[in-house]
């Protein structure tokens, strides 16, 4: 028998970051409520292979994805949404395609052909594009393609994107147009003409749209849907409305509204009852992210905190939270690359979360936050380089007064972080990485073994498995003297040899773990971590106000 995949390509036009991998998650979130299987592709036109190199100011966060691949943070926005966990082929970029493509030239698979972009590239594009719905066996994949419509980097794309409805037929690919309409405020009214041409660019490419969704500041009324439905040559009941939203999550609600679902099923043939659609439990947890009171304050405490998006997972996860311990999350971003932190700042938080990072950058700043929260019994989070900032302080609180991280300081007498021998010689930038998910095994009654088996794992339970993202590690050659100091390795590898959690038992809540959990956190399925860490700040926020 063979699997036909449905296809949903997601484009964007008139300017960039106007939510097309929103849109598209949000569309696969109505598609996921009919009982079908989604996948989902993000298409990175950028040179770079993977996200892993580039600055978080230059694409927000870097999201990681079970099997390792670092990739663009719509991914993030993917598997929260449907709730699955994709592989890293999900994330096609450049230059994924033309190593590729060179690499086959190289062991001579093209016969002496010229190697060009048609038909060579835009093969090597749609070969990657199914390999991807292969895996699975989804019956719809969303593919979106970043940047802009009109993009020279785009081009290549969009032919073989193109080329991809003529081969797959039309009934099984559809096109859907993502575009703004600017307001003016001294016309008063909103605009069509950017929409109109970014469709009439699209429509050279050989594409016609399938259904326009026009982002817009406030809702716009049916008489304008009709005008860019004349002028667009699309049906009427093609152009969606989806204005700004309180929350990210409000967006199925407001696609399925506008019957996006009956839509799509009717337009590539999908095997659905559209009476079928069952949004009831996402409707409850978008209600339950709404809440008002009480409010609890945390802050992330990093060196990018001028571009929420470098962050965007941990913010997500900890909302996650905050609906689940029935709070409302309060967020500040505190920057941890000055010379002293705000102590007045800090005594307004329930709450501290050290993220991830690397460089030595605003290290001391974290290191004053954790000092802080020690002396004033603060809840806090470490992740990564904040568990690594947790022992280093500590250590230092312990009589290792120089203790630090060989990232940092090559010459310590205490390097409480380190690299593992088998890394130090590898020289590729991203080869010493441990990229991905691991096994962790939990220590019995510890805050980490008691806050994985309160929520998602049976009591039964003593291994989880957390992804990965980081070069340095917890140096062995400490761990006895550092838990004799008092500090405990509640989570650690399963040969026991790689510590993955530390906590203090004699703090309300201070724990650190190597591996990054807010990249499996659900807004119906709150990570545990984030569950228990919300859970201990809403208490001090109580004990305290």
């Amino acid at each position: 028998m063979i699997f036909l995949t449905k296809y949903i390509i997601i484009t964007g036009g008139v300017v960039s970051s106007i939510g097309k991998g929103i849109t598209s998650a949000s569309i696969g979130r109505i598609l996921r409520s009919y009982g079908l299987k989604v996948g989902a592709i993000k298409i990175d036109p950028y040179l770079n292979r993977d996200s892993g190199t580039l600055n978080p100011y230059q694409h927000g966060e870097v999201f990681v994805t079970y099997d390792g691949m670092e990739c663009d943070l719509d991914l993030g926005h993917y598997e929260r949404f449907l709730d699955v966990e994709l592989p890293g082929v999900s994330n096609i970029t450049t230059g994924k395609v033309y190593q590729s493509v060179i690499d086959k030239e190289r062991k001579g698979e093209f016969l002496g052909a010229c190697v060009q972009i048609i038909p060579h590239i835009t093969d090597e594009i749609k070969s990657m594009v199914r390999k991807t719905s292969g895996i699975e066996d989804y019956d719809v994949v969303l593919i979106e393609l970043g940047g802009t419509v009109g993009d020279i980097e785009s081009q290549p794309f969009l032919e073989a994107l193109r080329q991809l409805r003529n081969e797959e037929g039309h009934d099984n690919v559809m096109f859907v147009h993502v575009t703004f309409i600017p307001y003016l405020n001294a016309a008063g009214e909103f605009k069509t003409k950017p929409t109109q041409h970014s469709t009439k660019e699209l429509r050279s490419t050989g594409i016609n749209p399938d259904m326009i969704v026009c982002r817009s500041q406030e809702p716009i009324d049916e008489d304008f849907k009709r005008k860019i439905a004349h002028f667009c040559d699309v049906a009427p009941n093609a152009v969606v409305n989806a204005p700004d939203a309180p929350s990210i999550y409000e967006i199925p609600l407001t696609l399925a509204n506008e019957d996006v679902g009956k839509f799509v099923a009717d337009r590539i043939n999908l095997d659905v009852d559209n009476e079928s659609a069952d949004l009831d439990q996402w409707k409850t947890t978008v209600k339950s992210l709404q809440k008002q009171d009480p409010v609890v304050t945390i802050a992330i405490i990093g060196k990018y905190i001028e571009l929420e998006d470098s962050y965007i997972s941990i913010r997500e996860s900890l909302l996650h939270a905050a609906a689940e311990v029935g709070v409302k999350l309060d967020l500040k971003y505190i920057s941890s690359d000055i010379d002293e932190l705000n102590q007045n700042e800090l005594k307004s938080l329930d709450g501290i979360l050290i993220p991830g990072g690397f460089g030595e950058r605003g290290v001391e700043g974290k290191l004053d936050a954790v000092e802080y929260a020690i002396v004033n019994e603060l809840p806090i989070f470490g992740i990564c380089l904040g568990m690594h900032s947790m022992v280093i302080q500590y250590a230092r609180r312990n009589n290792m007064e120089d203790a630090n991280s060989t990232e940092f300081n090559k010459d310590t007498n205490f390097p409480v972080i380190d690299l593992m021998e088998e890394q130090k010689k590898i020289k590729d930038m991203g080869g010493t990485m441990r990229l991905g998910s691991y096994d962790c095994k939990l220590i019995v009654d510890t805050k980490a073994y008691n806050s994985y088996n309160s929520k998602s794992v049976p009591n039964d339970e003593k291994q989880i498995e957390e992804r990965h993202r980081h070069r340095y590690e917890f140096n062995n050659e400490f761990k006895d003297k550092l838990q004799e100091a008092g500090l405990v390795i509640s989570g650690v590898s399963p040969d026991d040899f790689l510590v993955e959690i530390v906590e203090l038992p004699d703090h309300p809540w201070f724990l650190g773990c190597q591996f990054h959990p807010e990249f499996k956190s659900r807004p119906n399925k709150a990570h545990p971590l984030f569950v228990s860490f919300m859970d201990a700040a809403a208490k001090y926020s109580k004990n305290n106000k």
